[in-house]
């Protein structure tokens, strides 16, 4: 793999050096070893497994972040030239991650969603949706999971409310930024009102705004 990656990226790579100039102005090029630990979570970030190197990935680092890639998995210098140009014009689409949806993903108490899947479910104008957004590797979600199992098992047979988790290392959603972890918001049957959940994590504090509809103190 090493040496195939090498050759790919050799066999052009002062095409691409020209391109990264003729571009630098406005797209900084960077190249990112996947062997390197520390790059972990950058590749994570990207939702790109080990096996899938080498790839292109572009990110707009602004107040509303945004990852695009290109349409094409080649490396050339064209798609390069091409990708680069796109994006500059303003015609590429966002790329947003979603993993495949579990086919027991709606059996337990709390509800499993995915990008997918996730506009469906949370924006059903006859239910309030409770969403925890979380990270498989945040230790505040893991101490959290048990007490949101327990507010699922609480509401599993409610006409109206939904329990329900994604994760967003693998998830994301165009009208809906996560930037930390536990993220938890209500989305409020009606009008779809998205409300940020700010109180303690406990049962007790959940169970009171749930049943205030969302209402904040």
């Amino acid at each position: 793999m090493k040496k195939r990656i090498y050759e790919i990226l050799n066999s052009f790579s002062n095409e691409v050096r020209d391109i990264a100039k003729k571009h630098r102005e406005d797209v900084l090029f960077v190249t990112i070893s996947a062997d390197e630990e520390d790059h972990a979570r950058i590749f994570e970030f990207f939702g790109i497994s080990k096996d899938e190197v080498p790839v292109l990935r572009l990110i707009k680092l602004e107040d509303d972040m945004a990852k695009y890639k290109p349409e094409s998995n080649e490396i050339t210098p064209e798609v390069v030239e091409d990708f680069v140009q796109k994006f500059k014009d303003g015609k590429l689409k966002q790329h947003l991650l979603s993993q495949e949806l579990p086919e027991d993903w709606d059996k337990n108490p709390v509800k499993v969603l995915v990008a997918n899947k996730f506009d469906e479910v949370a924006m059903d104008t006859k239910k309030d949706v409770f969403v925890e957004f979380y990270a498989p590797w945040c230790g505040h979600c893991k101490q959290l999971a048990p007490i949101w199992d327990e507010l699922g098992e609480k509401y599993k047979d409610h006409e109206s409310i939904v329990i329900a988790k994604m994760d967003s290392t693998g998830n994301e959603l165009e009208h809906t930024k996560i930037s930390s972890f536990p993220t938890i918001k209500l989305f409020r049957k009606g009008d779809n009102k998205v409300i940020d959940y700010n109180n303690d994590r406990t049962l007790e504090e959940f169970v009171k705004f749930l049943e205030a509809g969302g209402s904040v103190e």
